[in-house]
């Protein structure tokens, strides 16, 4: 039997060659916690060592860290398959049917804010459809408040918020 860090790293990287956008750093630890396979401090050794391994890559925002896979990650994946038990396969299968459209949801809509060179912070907010902008849109605010309610209002309101300016623009 395969060391168990070899088979949460083969069994991130599976998950992760598994869809087709990245998966937050919560959405890969709630699989390993709800199948008790281990701890959450452990998930975490395991992404930061395949990220050292530069098997896997990152972008982050204020809020959240995605991972995907990279092309080291899918071959070393292609040469290790064997060590994910078909229980594990299962197990992550029926996670992806009960959550992945909520995964791709969540992924889909994305607020960042960063200082402007200018006085206070840009915004920049989009959303996405299999990977390609539905739109993206820069805002400049004053203050740091202002900018994490123009990030929490477009995680909660992208739709309505899309939906006016495409009735504005276009009448």
């Amino acid at each position: 039997m395969a060391d168990p860090n070899t088979i949460y790293k083969m069994t991130i990287l599976t998950m992760l060659d598994k869809v087709d956008f990245p998966l937050s750093n919560t959405q890969i630890a709630n699989f390993f916690l709800e199948h008790d396979y281990t701890d959450y401090f452990t998930v975490q050794q395991i992404i930061s060592s395949l990220l050292d391994s530069e098997l896997i890559r990152y972008k982050s925002t204020h809020n959240n860290t995605q991972y995907s896979i990279t092309a080291l990650g899918k071959d070393t994946l292609r040469f290790f398959e064997d060590k994910i038990t078909p229980a594990i396969k299962t197990d992550m299968l029926s996670y992806f049917a009960k959550h992945g459209m909520e995964f791709k949801n969540e992924n889909a809509v994305t607020a960042d804010f960063y200082k402007s060179t200018d006085m206070g912070f840009d915004v920049r907010c989009q959303l996405k459809e299999k990977n390609a902008s539905v739109i993206d849109l820069t805002i400049h605010v004053q203050s740091r408040a202002q900018a994490e309610a123009v990030c929490k209002n477009w995680q909660e309101q992208n739709i309505e918020i899309y939906t006016y300016l495409m009735d504005m623009l276009i009448q």
